[in-house]
């Protein structure tokens, strides 16, 4: 019996003796299923040709992200605190490095995910470091191999520690999920996946239900994910990919970019 993973996607399937026939992470319309087909490996044919890169983003942050790139090719934040370490996201390759990078560091206390593209082997993850993972629950029927470490929450935010604290943004996914963490200097951080997306200048961020597909969100759900980040202060901003940093003005940015891209949506003043 093998675990299969979704070369498109990076999403782990349930052991058994053959593939999948398809992803319905990748059929759904907010990913894509590849022009060549659906196609598949397995965690130790990946591990065989993969690692993992480590970079530090500021004191207590750290970005682990697969090399060459593999699925599609998100970054896992490491955050560290006094009352434990968070992993944020998820990606598929779990080697043998990683787990003793993450032991000597203290392990994991939990790991939470954004919304279904990065649930990858979180199940692999959890098991490695007896650590629970937190989904929201409107994202349950995503949920493509079971763990007795998945923990569903609900309603708008949950509180993992003093520091840190899970807020739906919703948006992209029903349970689309941002972090909030109160940072080592109390600016404030997001932690944002791609329910806000940090655009190349790293002055703007945008908006999207499919971002491969380009299709959009709708004005009403554009201003519901920012009256939803409206509470919780934050400067810095880290997104799902390389380079997708925010150092400074991240609440104004966020506010700013929704309120042009309501503008936009609404086409041009009479």
């Amino acid at each position: 019996m093998t675990i299969f993973l979704c070369r498109a996607c990076g999403t782990s399937f349930d052991e058994a003796d053959e593939a999948p026939e398809i992803c319905p992470i990748c059929s759904d319309e907010r990913q894509y299923v590849p022009a060549s087909g659906q196609a598949w490996t397995t965690p130790e044919k990946l591990a065989g040709t993969h690692r993992n890169a480590w970079l530090q983003l500021e004191p207590g942050l750290m970005a682990i992200q697969t090399v060459p790139a593999f699925a599609i090719n998100q970054r896992a934040l490491l955050l560290r605190t006094p009352s434990g370490n968070v992993l944020w996201d998820c990606i598929a390759l779990i080697d043998d490095a990683t787990k003793t990078i993450i032991d000597a560091l203290g392990g994991l206390t939990a790991i939470a995910i954004s919304h279904p593209h990065y649930y990858t082997t979180m199940q692999d993850w959890a098991a490695a470091f007896d650590a629970p993972i937190y989904l929201h629950a409107a994202d349950r029927e995503w949920i493509c191999r079971p763990s007795d470490y998945i923990r569903l929450w609900e309603d708008d935010a949950l509180v993992l520690s003093s520091a840190i604290t899970l807020v739906r943004g919703g948006g992209h996914f029903a349970g689309g999920t941002m972090l909030h963490w109160s940072g080592g200097d109390g600016k404030g951080v997001l932690l944002a996946g791609d329910i806000v997306q940090v655009t190349p200048g790293a002055d703007h961020v945008s908006f999207m239900w499919s971002y491969p597909n380009m299709l959009p969100l709708s004005a009403a759900e554009v201003a519901d994910v920012a009256e939803r980040l409206a509470p919780w202060p934050f400067e810095r901003i880290y997104g799902a990919f390389s380079h997708q940093n925010v150092r400074q003005g991240g609440q104004e940015i966020v506010a700013r970019s929704a309120q042009r891209y309501i503008d936009r949506l609404s086409g041009p003043a009479q």
